[in-house]
């Protein structure tokens, strides 16, 4: 059976076209991946990348992807209304077909020590790949962001997993990591006061009581004028997505707000909308195997 492996590599660029196009003229040339999406954000000032291939193709399209962000994207000028920690900020492994946890583990501490030896920036293993469980939650690693890793880094508790205790100058801090796919979704509101999305996320998410899978920051889109609650959602099976999307519409309607739209970042399991459906359209007696077309056709 084929080993099939997907990278979500997260930069911190979404305003350069031309940055953007050269990470993805990086990924279309390395033999054995497939870059299935990108997608770029000005407010957040970040891009998404979704590629899949072989563990040794894969391995390689990260690490080329990071050196092409620390070559195009200096952090010293970058803001956004996005966490961020480095020029490549975050890289994911997830097992998707013939291949386990495990073995993406192996990828990401592979590809973190390449980028550390050959680009010299310094690496945390985060989620599965994480050696320390302070740094399995991403949000915890890159909590003071680049402004604040240099004296962060400092401290026993967070010095690199790869690397000397030093940011790079330019490139900042990257979180490599093998996890299980997450959804990541956003839904905006029809009011420009920040407070209250921080506020509804601040209800939802796991951190502070919420829903246990469930990530959550308000941001201001300043394009629109509009305010949104940004989510990742890293078990959409046990916090799926129509349930926090009312819980949203419940805590908005406390400010007399309301929902005016959501969007998915990069691409999300089929299931998870899927389960939307079901719940919106209350399907009776509805097997997921069984009745999705698609399903019997990939058999």
């Amino acid at each position: 059976m084929a080993q099939i492996v997907e990278c979500i590599p997260n930069f911190s660029e979404g305003r350069d076209p031309a940055v953007i196009e050269a990470l993805a003229h990086t990924a279309r040339r390395v033999p054995g991946v497939t870059l299935l999406d990108y997608s770029a954000d000005v407010n957040h000032n970040r891009s998404v990348f979704t590629l899949i291939g072989d563990p040794l193709g894969i391995a390689e399209a990260a690490f080329q992807l990071c050196k092409t962000a620390s070559e195009t994207i200096d952090m010293t000028r970058q803001s956004g209304e996005h966490p961020r920690m480095g020029a490549c900020d975050v890289i994911p492994f997830v097992p998707i077909k013939g291949i386990t946890m495990d073995a993406c583990v192996a990828i990401s501490k592979s590809v973190a020590r390449r980028i550390y030896d050959e680009l010299g920036i310094p690496i945390f293993l985060y989620e599965r790949s994480a050696i320390r469980p302070e740094c399995e939650n991403l949000a915890n690693v890159r909590r003071g962001e680049f402004e604040g890793m240099p004296e962060k880094l400092q401290h026993p508790n967070w010095s690199p997993d790869f690397g000397t205790p030093h940011i790079h100058p330019t490139a900042g801090v990257t979180a490599v990591g093998a996890r299980p796919p997450l959804v990541a979704f956003n839904i905006n509101l029809n009011t420009d006061n920040l407070d209250i999305a921080k506020a509804i996320a601040k209800a939802i998410r796991g951190s502070s009581g919420g829903y246990q899978y469930c990530k959550a920051i308000g941001i201001l889109l300043e394009d629109r004028n509009i305010a949104q609650v940004s989510m990742n959602l890293v078990n959409h099976e046990a916090t799926p997505i129509y349930r926090v999307f009312e819980a949203v519409r419940f805590e908005a309607a406390r400010w007399g707000v309301q929902i005016i739209g959501s969007e998915l970042i990069g691409l999300a399991p089929a299931k998870a909308l899927i389960d939307c459906a079901e719940y919106y359209l209350k399907l009776e007696h509805f097997d997921y195997n069984r009745q999705i077309l698609e399903n019997h056709l990939l058999e």
